[in-house]
This record gives structure tokens, sequence and C-alpha cells, in this order.
């Protein structure tokens, strides 16, 4: 089972698993690149709103949806070293399912639809996190209910197709805090004796909020900050609590949104024992900044305003402002640039920059995924992957 080799593979490393976000088409070719060069596993987590199966419209990263990016992977990872994974699969969870004003039953139903696209694809880790509700504060039992009624479907539909899969729960997003232990606790002893109940695996992974947030282009959380946080244990005294309750479960924690820490506070993940860490927009930050300076450097000003202005107009920065924010029209758009990389507008505007660095000797893709791959190489170094 994946679950077992990926347990075997970690106590012989005490590495922490790296998950990466697959932000870009540039994105996922580089971490493809990386994992077969150093022959180590890499998981590519696929939020439904990058990626998501054709009855749900795709995503909006190279228009892919489950089916084509699951194609295009297994293709080009000769090796085998890439994890396809689902990231935040569940109700409401794919954007059309909140603008539609979906019930329940509608948002659960399409849910279970996405993973079933995900199981046939060859997505070996799913993660069901039913803690979206658009119409209501559910308590921690309704929203576990909801996570059994996936966990069942969801095995069910492996069992059925031979697949082996392995699952990532975790219903709740970062705050830049950390969970209780009691919490921790209540949710696995309860998840376990549900598992145990209907003879399904238990968990592979379980996200614990280890004091990480992302807002702009830096990490707000707890967890690198050199000062004390009012009303909050540190991270160094409180991970090691909820690692041993997880120990206690034998599931792996996982953290999210560990993107822009210092080299110090990553190399802590593999000391502290975190198991497998998630970064995502880092990634896109860091293509469409690189983006902005190769052009900007070769009298392509304004093709990088073009860029800038595509950007900016998207919105898609408005989740990630920090309160009373300053950011300015560039750092906005930088914030937001890897959405609209597979739009029509961008699409010609790269083209012409092909073109014209083509002419001074330079390939665009490759400078591009040089800064990508400067980026990812970071967390591999710090997590001892490599």
């Amino acid at each position: 089972m994946i679950k077992n080799k990926l347990l075997t593979y970690q106590k012989k490393k005490r590495s922490t698993f790296l998950g990466i976000g697959p932000m870009s088409l540039n994105c996922v070719d580089v971490s493809i690149d990386l994992a077969n060069q150093f022959e180590i596993p890499l998981f590519l987590i696929a939020s439904r709103r990058q990626i998501d199966s054709k009855e749900s419209g795709g995503g909006y990263v190279n228009n892919w949806t489950t089916e084509d990016f699951s194609s295009y992977v297994n293709e080009r990872d000769k090796k085998g070293k890439i994890l396809l994974a689902r990231d935040h699969g569940g109700p409401w969870q794919n954007p059309a399912e909140i603008s539609g004003n979906y019930s329940l039953r509608k948002a659960m139903d399409l849910a279970k639809k996405s993973y079933f696209s995900d199981i046939k694809s060859g997505f070996q880790i799913l993660h069901l996190d039913p803690s979206i509700d658009i119409h209501s504060k559910p308590d921690i039992d309704e929203t576990l209910d909801r996570l059994y009624e996936l966990y069942e479907y969801c095995w069910s539909q492996a069992d059925s197709l031979r697949k082996d899969i392995a699952f990532e729960i975790g219903t709740e997003e970062q705050s830049g805090g950390t969970n209780t232990p009691q919490e921790l606790d209540y949710v696995l002893s309860s998840v376990t004796k549900f598992c145990k109940e209907s003879k399904i695996p238990k968990p592979t992974f379980v996200v614990v909020q280890s004091g990480t947030k992302v807002l702009e282009t830096s990490n707000v959380g707890s967890f690198d900050l050199p000062l004390r946080v009012a009303n909050q244990i540190p991270a160094e005294i409180q991970l090691p609590k909820m690692l041993k309750i997880c120990e206690k479960y034998n599931v792996m924690m996982k953290a999210h949104n560990t993107d822009y820490l210092s080299n110090e506070a990553l190399s802590w993940h593999p000391k502290l024992g975190i198991h497998a860490a998630n970064v995502a927009p880092e990634f896109g930050v860091t293509e469409s900044k690189a983006l902005i300076k190769i052009l900007s450097e070769n009298g392509l000003k304004n093709l990088s305003n073009s860029f800038i202005e595509l950007a900016y107009k998207s919105r898609k920065w408005q989740k990630w402002l920090k309160p009373n924010s300053s950011a300015d029209v560039l750092q906005k758009a930088i914030i937001s640039g890897h959405y609209i990389f597979s739009t029509k507008e961008f699409k010609k505007i790269k083209n012409l920059a092909i073109f014209e660095l083509e002419k001074k000797g330079i390939d665009l893709d490759n400078y591009l995924k040089g800064e990508i791959k400067k980026c990812i190489l970071r967390y591999l170094n710090n997590f001892r992957l490599i």
C-alpha cells in the first residue's frame, strides 16, 4: 500500500515530504524534472480551483482537466516519482459551486464526482476537506459526518477500481496559529473509530495547524516569528505534542501554507518530525517576478506593463491581502499573476515576449523554469529530501 511505502521512506530518510502546488505548466515540468533527477517522491497537490474534472469545468492551471493533467504528468514522469494528490477536495471547493449558491447535497454530489475523476485518473492521495459551507457554520461533528460520507464513497470507488490510494484529512483552513491537542485527539479518535467500524484504512495524513499562514508574499503565522504570540503556545512546544498524538494513531502530520518561511524555519520541519508540508503560491509568485524582471531588463517594459495590468485587473489578489494592506498595483499583480497564465490575453503577451527574447538568445521558458527550480530546491534541501 502507498501508505506503507511513504511511512517506510520517511522513517528511513527522516525527511519532510514536499507537496508542490501545480501553479503553472512550467512549475509542473520543473517538479517532474527534479523528482526524476534526484529520484525522490514529490507530491503535486492540485486544488479544485487549479485542476478539476471535465464535468466541473477544469481549472485555471493550463486549462487542464483532471484527466488531461494526469495524462501529462504520467507521460513525462519516466521514473514514476510524482504522486498526484488532490488538495482540499470537497463541497464548495470549486468556485462555480459557490457562485451558483449550490445546496449541501448538490455540492457534496459534485465533490464525489470530482473525487471519482481523481481516482480513475490515478491520483494517489486524496485530501478530504468538507470544512467549507456557504450556508451555515457546521460544528465539528457535522463536519466529521460529511467527512465520513466522502471517505466511504472514495474508498468504495477506489476499491472497486482496484486503485491504491491514501487519504489526508483536515477540517480547517490555516489560521496562523496552532490546533489544540484536544481537538486533534478528538478528530483522530473519531475518524479511527469510523474507519474500524467501516473496515476502511485509516488516513495517511492529518493536516495540523502548525503556525503558518500566507498573506501577500510572506508567511504571517507564528511558526517563523522571533517573538511570542499572545494566547498561543509556541510552535516548538506545541508541535511535539501534536506529533505524539499523530504517532498514537499511526497517522503522519502534514503542514499547509509553509510558503515563504525562512531556511531556519524550514529546516526545523524534519528536525521536529513534521512528515509533510505543502507549498503553492510562492512558486507562482516566483514565476511572475521572474517574468517581470526578464522583460524589464531587456527593454520590453511595454510587455511587462501589459502583464501587470492584466494580472491586476483579474482581482485574484483580493483573498491574499493583509488587513489594511498597503500593496500597490505591482505587488498585487505579482500575487495574482499565475492565475492568468492560461488566458488568451496573457498568451499573446508571452508569445511576443518569446519572439523578442529569442532575438537576444534568451529562451524565456528555460529562464522561468530556472527561477522556479531554485525556489523548489530551497525546500528540498531544508526538508532533507536531497
